[in-house]
């Protein structure tokens, strides 16, 4: 796609990427619509209010804070002067099956280092030689394959790329769950460096060794949180798109992507909202990638067909639970995970061949109302629990007071009991006063997720980089994808960055780092 003259632009989706295009493609001087089916914006990263409690629904790790300031400096702002940001120590707390104390993970790279020798001696100095591969191996990324859209592949003959080439082939062709045993013996500090392939959507075993890179952004660069929860992030970015002149309009699903036909390549030619059409010169789409290509995109110029889909991994599906609990729990961190001893046993319920919903499940907890005192009325605790499971939508939908799907509730009921009896209080569930239960068919139903799906396709070795879903339809001129399905991948950094490369291939942009901040961009550097 070559350089574009700004004209009128459709962003379908309203979520993090959709936004996040939407202000940078009004900031460039294209008259933007956004149109988002659900009646407020942020998709995946949605809130729930009930009872005095205020819920995220779903992203709650603030990771690669570079990326979100980037991007709010690329619309002449910071992130310092849209969010109130809080570095959280403890990063998190792992609680182990088995064993009584459970491990935390600090703000200081060099309490991580003391932490893990004194679990293994050795570890400590292993740590430390781990942590500075994943630094390079990280920069290496930013400068080269995240920020580029691989619409040249010359980025790939980077004398730094050439110079890493045998590193990296070794790095991608040996699972991250082999690299850590290699260097620790420990079983919980595997765990602890292996668990970061959930947030790539697979597991130890299944992600490439390259991914360690992961490691340096919880262990070192630190786990922040957004006073007011993540509902603050989608704000700001509402907030920057309407300044830069984006109109969103919420509540208003899209049907069908629409296209001129002849000359040597179909040209888009805008969409379909019901009876209502919204002409456009470029369209991009940045609700679910599968949904977008095999429900709105004409049959015959589909980039990626049903066929395709078929042959990729959709990563986990989820059951949520949102709950309201009378009292105070200081015996959970901001971030607690709780692992099973049985780590494989786990992954391949989820993700192997006869996929069920785990039990034992390992879990993620997250208590907010520790730093935020907004989320919850006094005197009561906020949590979000997440059970990893696979992306099957016939695990059904969740529900108010346990009025979910029986697989859903259960997977629930049994996260409950074990932290229960891990942290010692046997009254939790007599605790709970608010509980509203989501599974994989919420997912499907609300989000158009991809089998239920709840990040998005998974960061195995051929669903990375230039391997993913590209960000342009190859059949359709003007046509272009953001969000957790196209390049460089899940997460809301990656969706940020997702809307940048819709801006690059707009400008005909072939780099592989960020876009130059404009001067005028506010706060500290």
């Amino acid at each position: 796609m070559s350089a574009r003259t700004p004209g009128r632009a459709v962003v379908v989706g309203g979520g993090v990427a959709g936004l996040a295009s939407a202000a940078l493609l009004a900031q460039e001087g294209w008259s933007v619509d956004l149109l988002e089916q659900q009646a407020t914006f942020g998709g995946r990263a949605g809130t729930w209010e009930h009872g005095g409690f205020r819920f995220d629904t779903g992203p709650s790790w603030y990771l690669m804070p570079e990326v979100f300031d980037h991007f709010f400096r690329l619309m002449g702002t910071s992130a310092d002067a849209e969010l109130d940001l809080v570095r959280l120590d403890p990063g998190y707390r792992v609680h182990f099956e088995r064993f009584d104390e459970p491990l935390e993970i600090r703000a200081d790279a060099e309490a991580n280092v003391a932490a893990f020798e004194a679990l293994e001696p050795g570890a400590g100095r292993a740590l430390e030689r781990y942590l500075d591969s994943a630094r390079e191996v990280y920069d290496l990324a930013v400068h080269r394959f995240l920020y580029g859209t691989f619409a040249s592949r010359t980025s790939l003959l980077a004398p730094d790329v050439l110079r890493q080439a045998p590193r990296l082939a070794r790095l991608l062709t040996r699972s991250l769950e082999a690299h850590a045993a290699a260097r620790f013996a420990d079983h919980r500090l595997r765990q602890v460096l292996g668990y970061p392939a959930v947030f790539l959507g697979t597991s130890p075993e299944r992600a490439p060794s390259l991914y360690h890179l992961m490691s340096w952004l919880d262990l070192a660069d630190g786990v922040y949180y957004p006073q007011g929860g993540f509902g603050t992030v989608v704000d700001a970015l509402v907030r920057v798109a309407r300044r830069a002149g984006a109109r969103l309009h919420a509540s208003t699903p899209v049907t069908s992507v629409e296209v001129r036909r002849g000359g040597r390549r179909p040209q888009v030619r805008g969409v379909r909202a019901g009876d209502e059409p919204w002409e456009a010169d470029l369209v991009v789409g940045a609700a679910d990638l599968h949904h977008v290509e095999t429900s709105l995109v004409p049959q015959d110029l589909r980039t990626y067909d049903t066929g395709w889909w078929d042959r990729r991994d959709p990563g986990p599906g989820a059951v949520l639970a949102l709950l309201g609990v009378e009292g105070h729990l200081p015996q959970l961190a901001h971030h607690s995970l709780f692992f099973t001893h049985d780590w494989r046993r786990n992954f391949d319920d989820v993700f192997g061949g006869s996929r069920r919903v785990p039990d034992p499940a390992s879990a993620y907890v997250c208590r907010p109302s520790a730093t935020d005192p907004t989320v919850a009325p006094p005197g009561y605790e906020n949590l979000f629990v997440l059970v990893p499971v696979p992306a099957d939508p016939g695990i059904g939908r969740g529900g108010l007071d346990g009025a979910g799907s029986p697989a859903v509730e259960k997977a629930v009921d049994g996260v409950l009991h074990r932290m229960a009896a891990t942290l010692g209080v046997p009254d939790l569930q007599d605790r709970v006063v608010v509980r509203r239960t989501l599974g994989p068919a919420d997912f499907a139903a609300d989000l158009n997720a991809w089998s239920g799906g709840a990040l998005g396709p998974a960061h195995v070795l051929r669903q990375s980089a230039f391997f993913r879903a590209q960000n342009a339809s190859r059949t359709i001129d003007g046509l272009l994808y953001a969000g957790n399905g196209t390049i460089p991948g899940i997460g809301l950094p990656m969706c940020l960055i997702s809307a940048e490369l819709v801006l690059k291939r707009v400008r005909g942009d072939t780099s592989t780092t960020p876009l130059p901040v404009p001067t005028a961009a506010t706060g500290p550097a």
